[in-house]
């Protein structure tokens, strides 16, 4: 078993943990009312954007998500919280020293022994769901269950869907597929778009990403026979019989949006596998980007 499977497998236990923790981070997690910005870098942005559109769905305050590299530092904000597996990567490090004394913020991470530890002014530490792994899984899924619990979002049906996401079959002919498009709607947008993160990371496939409702205008053009568009929550009206209708194979996302993100991380391992490819060494890839000065 690949480092990748062995961690990916471990994720209801990992959000039954953060869930129950949750009330003992609320003081370095955003309040009500505060205007907040959540950062990271590849997917840990992504779990940003679905953090964000959750926040800002319960009415608790304004809240934006960035990559580290594009905070727009002309914008004031009572908190900025940033999502940080590794603890080391430098655009995270270099924005919240710079955020020094004037902002407060908070990183979320894996590993209390890093340079973020100093460089935030909260600390929230995970580090039950660290991951040997290059590509990440449960760190970025704990952590926005952190999140939702943290807003009162953490439906008890969630890790009962995750342990079905780990047991129930994939789509018969889906690994075959040569495309795969990923679909959201509201918070799982971001979940789309780490969708398609893991399967060009792990697998190296062709996959694209979009809110449902644009995917109407121009990418549902290369749906085809062979190609494969999964939607994680709730379809648009009439959107899976405009897909079936182009011969594409169509995926309904039937769980609790964030297990039917562990499906895809399965189907990224499957596919990886099925095309002699190693998840845990993938192409050009590394745990943590540090640049040099």
């Amino acid at each position: 078993m690949t480092h990748v499977e062995d961690e990916l497998t471990s994720q209801p236990e990992c959000w039954d943990r953060a869930a129950s923790e949750a009330d003992r981070h609320a003081k370095a997690l955003p309040a009500p009312g505060e205007r907040v910005a959540i950062v990271g870098c590849g997917t840990s942005y992504f779990m940003a954007q679905a953090a964000a559109a959750l926040r800002e769905d319960t009415g608790q305050g304004e809240t934006d998500a960035f990559a580290a590299s594009e905070f727009p530092h002309g914008r004031r904000y009572d908190r900025v919280v940033a999502l940080t597996r590794s603890g080391t990567t430098t655009e995270v490090l270099d924005l919240l020293d710079r955020l020094k004394g004037g902002t407060r913020t908070t990183a979320v991470t894996g590993d209390p022994d890093t340079p973020v530890t100093t460089a935030a002014d909260d600390l929230v530490v995970l580090d039950f769901a660290d991951e040997r792994s290059v590509v990440q899984t449960r760190f970025a899924t704990t952590a926005l269950t952190l999140f939702r619990a943290h807003l009162g979002l953490h439906p008890a049906t969630a890790v009962t869907d995750a342990r079905t996401a780990l047991t129930q079959p994939l789509p018969e002919a889906l690994e075959e597929c040569r495309q795969f498009t990923f679909l959201g709607r509201g918070w799982s947008v971001g979940l789309a778009n780490e969708a398609g993160l893991k399967m060009r990371e792990a697998a190296l496939a062709w996959t694209e990403a979009y809110p449902a409702m644009e995917y109407r205008h121009g990418p549902i053009s290369i749906s085809t026979t062979g190609t494969a568009t999964w939607m994680l929550g709730d379809a648009p009206d009439g959107l899976a019989e405009e897909v079936r209708g182009t011969g594409a194979l169509w995926v309904a996302g039937r769980l609790d949006p964030l297990a039917e993100l562990i499906r895809v991380q399965r189907l990224a391992v499957a596919v990886a596998a099925s095309r002699g490819l190693d998840p845990d060494s993938p192409r050009h890839l590394t745990r943590s980007v540090i640049l040099a000065p």
